[in-house]
């Protein structure tokens, strides 16, 4: 069984500059297989109107999370998720989804809502968490789960 995953609102430079870094390391080599360019500038941008947390373990941290609420206001967008390649395949990202999942409970939010590559392997815990994919564009998946009561 899995570590329970810890979350805490990410505030400071440090926070961006660990999330950029760790984003940029998983994400760029699908950019470039898909013949997209990385731009720090772009991932700052988001970074600034998303909410975003450090994701921690024993008081570790493992990567980080941002969540914005979908544009329709009906769901809870996962914008970014992202884990250190020694956290992945532990049990953190169905613990992580699990959170999420009750966050948009919380807020009365009828589903969670992501948008993966094609060929990003994640699609997979993405599936066995319960997300169906409902659309694509271009080179990616964009899938939902109406949130378990």
């Amino acid at each position: 069984m899995p570590t329970e995953v810890q979350w805490s609102p990410a505030s400071g430079v440090g926070d961006l500059v660990f999330a950029r870094g760790l984003a940029r390391r998983t994400m760029e080599p699908y950019y470039t297989h898909h013949g997209l360019m990385w731009r720090d500038e772009d991932f700052d941008a988001g970074w600034h109107w998303r909410e975003n947390y450090g994701l921690y373990v024993a008081g570790q941290q493992v990567g980080f999370l941002s969540l914005s609420v979908s544009q329709d206001g009906l769901a809870l967008y996962v914008r970014e998720l992202h884990l250190l390649e020694g956290a992945r395949g532990r049990g953190h990202g169905g613990c992580i989804l699990r959170a999420v999942f009750a966050e948009a409970r919380r807020r009365h939010l009828a589903a969670v809502r992501l948008t993966v590559f094609k060929n990003n392997p994640a699609q997979r815990l993405y599936a066995r968490s319960g997300f169906a994919t409902v659309g694509e564009e271009g080179c990616f998946w964009q899938m939902e789960c109406p949130v378990p009561v």
